[in-house]
């Protein structure tokens, strides 16, 4: 049985062993008061504000200039290493009827303006441009952590493309769901799922004229069936004697790894495909999803599952605006990838440090309370910024800041169009 360790001390295991697996490179041979260690320390432990901000409170005597040039020669798979190890080294056992769940989407991270990068971003909707990374993590929906991700330039972008990478780089010891939404509908990340170990899936699909060929013929009403069918990419005479199949156009120049988004196809001709097709009303309007879990789970088990994918939304607000990845520290694709593996880090070592936070609660109160995330981000980044920090005095700060827990309440989104801020006092004066 692996020997689980203190939160804290996995993290500094993390750093430290990122920090010597690139000790030997001469750009950290010298003596400074910036070693890699140091730094790695203060981006992941990093707030929103200035560099000179963040310097005076780390008490570390360098320019901003010095941090900047001393970034430019780390490459962001440093702190790749230090969210891939600190997950390694922490376990997250909450599971669903034995099933660890994990869902999968996709979100946009805004960069500083510079056409000449990769990640520029330029068309009709926006003629200026723009520059955007893409994020396609996934995302453990119980443990409240990020498991993995694939970053790429937002002209690039291939979110099927990007879960079809991390399915192929990671071995699940224990059985998974993999919860996705509407962008991830595709025959060939479905077979991909099928074929992997220990996995199921469950993905809403489109319900419209474009739908598949199997969800598209079914009939508008609640239902739970299983469909079979096989995919061919070709249409031969004697393919077409087969009514049961789906002809899929796979470019010539498509091959098993290719980046080609539409009709990618890794696997063989006649590849049989069977999956159960599941619409349930959500009270507005019906859901559709696709999904390869045992009958043992029920269409209102399925709904509930698909509902709980909404923790991966709430996890991207956290992401941005309670870490602050909309406030980056630097200008270049580089600089922003360094960042978002270390907000990553931060919000899986404040989710694993507040599930172990003990919360005292009212005995007469209205409400339940848990731990206020925002507070805790907060103490955690003081701790990785502090040498020697202890985690037992972190767990009874953390637990001082609490919030109420209300259930079932809800607020409609109030979407108004921005206007134009006219400057009308200029008229008056």
């Amino acid at each position: 049985m692996k020997t689980v360790y203190p939160i804290g001390v996995s993290l500094n295991y993390a750093i430290r062993k990122a920090a010597a697996q690139r000790a030997k490179d001469n750009h950290f041979s010298r003596k400074s008061p910036l070693t890699l260690e140091v730094l790695i320390r203060l981006l992941v432990g990093a707030e929103g504000g200035s560099l000179d901000k963040i310097l005076h409170t780390a008490g570390i005597p360098v320019s901003v200039s010095a941090i900047t040039q001393r970034r430019a020669q780390i490459d962001p798979a440093v702190f790749c290493s230090v969210f891939t190890t600190f997950n390694s080294e922490c376990v997250d056992d909450e599971l669903f009827r034995g099933y660890r769940l994990l869902a999968v989407d996709g979100t946009t991270i805004n960069l500083p303006r510079n056409p000449a990068s990769a990640s520029f971003v330029q068309h009709d909707g926006i003629p200026k441009g723009v520059n955007q990374l893409h994020l396609t993590p996934l995302y453990d929906i119980l443990s409240r952590t990020f498991t993995d991700v694939v970053i790429q330039p937002e002209p690039k972008k291939d979110e099927i493309g990007a879960l079809i990478t991390i399915l192929e780089r990671n071995t699940f010891d224990q059985k998974t769901l993999i919860i996705a939404d509407r962008g991830f509908e595709s025959y060939n990340l479905i077979a991909h799922l099928a074929a992997k170990g220990n996995t199921d899936f469950l993905i809403r699909v489109k319900q419209s004229r474009s739908a598949m060929r199997e969800v598209a013929k079914l009939p508008m009403l609640e239902f739970d069936c299983d469909v079979s069918f096989s995919i061919c990419t070709t249409q031969k005479n004697s393919d077409k004697q087969n009514k049961n199949y789906v002809f899929l156009q796979v470019p010539k120049k498509s091959k098993p790894g290719a980046s080609t988004r539409r009709g990618r196809w890794d696997f063989g001709n006649y590849y049989p495909m069977k999956f159960r097709i599941c619409r349930f009303w959500i009270g507005t309007e019906f859901e559709t999803v696709v999904t390869s879990l045992p009958r043992s789970f029920t269409l209102e088990d399925i709904a509930a599952l698909y509902h709980l994918r909404w923790g991966v939304e709430t996890s991207f607000r956290d992401l941005k605006y309670t870490l602050g990845l909309v406030n980056l520290h630097g200008k270049s694709d580089l600089f922003a990838e360094q960042e978002i593996f270390s907000n990553l880090t931060v919000f899986n070592f404040a989710s694993r440090v507040c599930r172990k936070a003990v919360i005292r609660q009212p005995m007469d109160g209205v409400y339940a309370y848990k731990v206020n995330f925002k507070m805790a981000v907060t103490l955690c980044r003081e701790f990785i910024r502090t040498p020697n920090a202890d985690e037992e005095t972190l767990l009874k700060e953390i637990a001082r800041y609490t919030v109420p827990i209300r259930p079932g309440r809800q607020d409609q989104r109030d979407l108004k169009v921005k206007g134009f801020p006219g400057f009308v006092y200029r008229v008056a004066a």
